[in-house]
C-alpha cells in the first residue's frame, strides 16, 4: 500500500511539473521580445547619430511589428495599451521623419520613444508589486 501511495505522489508530482513546463514559455517569448526591442532600439539610436535613414526606417517598423505580437501584451490595463499605442505612433512618426530626412525630428521621436518605454517599464513594475 505505501509503496502503491508513493507512486501515485511521483506520478502526480510528475504531472504538476509536467503542466509548469509550459508555463514559462509565453515569459521566455516576452523576455526574447524585449531583447528583440532593445536591439532595435540601439539600432535607432545608431541610425539617428549617423543620420542613416535606412536604418531608422527599418528598425522603427520592427520596433511596431513587435509591439504587435501577442506576447508583448504583458498587462490588460488601459495604461499598458497607452504606452503600446504610443510607441507605435512615435516609431511610426520616425518612419515619416526617415522618409523626409528629417534627422532631429527624428532624434526627438527617438526622445519620445525611450521616454514611453521606461514610463511603460515602470508602470509594469508598479504594477506587478501592487498584485503581489
Amino acid at each position: 500500500m505505501r509503496c502503491l501511495v508513493l507512486v501515485a505522489a511521483l506520478l502526480l508530482g510528475g504531472l504538476v511539473s509536467f503542466g509548469d513546463a509550459s508555463s514559462p514559455r509565453p515569459q521566455k517569448k516576452t523576455a526574447e521580445l524585449m531583447r528583440a526591442k532593445l536591439t532595435h532600439s540601439q539600432k535607432l539610436l545608431e541610425g539617428v547619430t549617423m543620420h542613416d535613414f535606412k536604418i531608422i526606417e527599418k528598425h522603427a517598423e520592427e520596433l511596431i511589428d513587435i509591439s504587435k505580437a501577442a506576447e508583448w501584451k504583458v498587462l490588460k490595463t488601459p495604461q499598458y495599451e497607452m504606452y503600446s499605442n504610443d510607441l507605435r505612433r512615435i516609431a511610426g512618426e520616425m518612419i515619416e521623419n526617415a522618409k523626409k530626412k528629417n534627422g532631429d525630428a527624428a532624434a526627438l521621436n527617438y526622445v519620445d520613444l525611450t521616454l514611453t518605454c521606461v514610463k511603460c517599464h515602470k508602470h509594469v513594475r508598479d504594477t506587478r508589486m501592487t498584485r503581489r
